[in-house]
């Protein structure tokens, strides 16, 4: 799996701003207030004196019942005014129309699965689920879960040799089907270069085949499809884009006691959909439904959980192209081995520029002029900039192909382009 660090962070959670409340109103001084008889009038309780009638005007009696009867006005008409707003209120009340529910309608007749537009993420999970298969492997030294895509109705089936060899030499294989019905199987050929391989279960006849597409036209924000088993859980599907194309990418080699066996670097699809531990092995599709992946590995962020398991989708997933793992599928079920293509040069797979250590005597890199401290930096029209970068590319062929090899000296002056036809290679000790 290829591995990426950075470091993450924490945000607090946003505050909602204070807000205050009104301020309490202080007491309101208030200006000259007076009451008390009309100065003008006769008062039994004495004299008015001349400071008090000039404060208050006179008013007369009459004037002040005349103020009480419209006072009284007012005060029927408010009364009113709360009893026809009564009134109202109870008439709405008697005629609200009544109460429905939900959960009271019948239920309606109707078929998600013959409704499912086609081209929908719907239909083309109907359509390529029962081709999708969870594989158990199990053994003294190690157990796990894969996923892997049915070649054939007679229980041919393509997954990732991390998957199938994992479990080591000895180890019981078991898949099992969407209909949740299982099989065992045993390994036809895998190829830990291309991690690749090819199972077979006994016993079934009755399986469908996976439609095949084809890697060579994909273009990058193209929709796509993930379905496997991830962590287990038979039968997920998520969706995404194309993220990129030509992603170099390591894997961890596995079913091979050659301890001089190549690295396996495929020449991966990016992809972001969610793909996670388990996945490996399943079909990554297109909107028909056709086979244009084998997801293969993602990249995380560092460890997580408990026992330094890695952590889950961060939406970088990585695929072999459906093309090449098309080839190898068809060589390991014929001979039970593949083979992968070679130039016939030496190089640090970790270096930043493709710079040739040595040119393998009588190889094609050798047989076209390219010299040792050459820097590789196309093959054909496709940018080289790392030394994984040149391995992805030339795995990527077949053996035979002619390609155009643009190398320049160290210095990065006097490019050159020769033709290039690249050669056959096995790995010893693969099953």
């Amino acid at each position: 799996m290829t591995e990426e660090f950075g470091a993450g962070g924490s945000r607090p959670a946003h505050q909602p701003n204070h807000i205050p409340g009104p301020h309490p109103a202080g007491p309101h001084p208030a200006g000259p207030h007076h009451t008390g008889p009309d100065p003008t009038q006769p008062f039994a309780g004495g004299p008015v004196s001349a400071a008090t009638a000039q404060l208050a005007p006179p008013r007369p009696a009459r004037s002040s019942r005349a103020g009480l009867l419209a006072g009284a006005v007012v005060l029927a008409l408010v009364s009113g005014g709360v009893g026809g707003a009564v009134g109202v209120i109870a008439t709405r009340e008697d005629s609200r129309p009544p109460v429905t529910n939900a959960l009271d309608a019948p239920r309606p007749d109707v078929s998600t699965v013959a409704n499912a537009p086609a081209g929908s993420t719907q239909a083309v999970a109907q359509k390529v689920l029962p081709s999708v298969v969870m594989i158990e492997v199990a053994s003294n030294r190690a157990e796990g879960e894969g996923s892997g895509v049915v070649l054939s109705s007679d229980g041919l089936i393509l997954t990732n040799n991390h998957v199938a060899s994992g479990g080591g030499s000895n180890a019981t294989i078991v898949v099992r089907f969407s209909d949740g019905t299982s099989a065992p199987a045993r390994i036809v050929g895998a190829d830990p270069v291309s991690d690749l391989a090819v199972i077979k279960v006994e016993g079934r006849t009755d399986l469908t085949p996976i439609e095949m597409g084809s890697s060579a036209d994909l273009q990058v924000g193209e929709p796509v499809i993930a379905i496997g088993s991830p962590l287990g859980l038979a039968g997920t599907v998520t969706t995404g884009i194309v993220s990129a194309l030509n992603r170099p990418v390591s894997t961890s080699g596995q079913g091979t006691d050659n301890p001089n066996a190549p690295q396996p670097v495929i020449d991966a699809i990016q992809t972001d959909a969610a793909i996670n531990p388990g996945n490996s092995g399943g079909a990554l599709v297109d909107y028909d439904g056709r086979l244009i992946g084998i997801n293969t590995a993602i990249a995380t962020l560092g460890s997580g959980g408990l026992g330094g398991q890695q952590s889950g989708s961060i939406g970088l997933g990585f695929a072999i192209p459906v093309d090449q793992a098309r080839r190898v599928a068809r060589e390991l079920i014929d001979t039970g081995r593949a083979t992968y293509a070679q130039i016939g040069i030496k190089l640090r797979p970790q270096d930043s520029v493709a710079l040739v250590l040595e040119a393998t005597p009588g190889g094609p890199a050798a047989e076209a002029g390219i010299p040792a401290g050459a820097v590789i930096t196309k093959l054909d029209d496709r940018v080289i900039d790392s030394g994984e970068a040149l391995i992805a590319a030339v795995r990527s062929r077949q053996p035979g192909d002619k390609v155009k090899v643009t190398y320049t000296d160290d210095t990065g002056n006097n490019p050159t382009t020769v033709e290039v036809t690249l050669t056959a290679a096995t790995v010893d000790g693969a099953r």
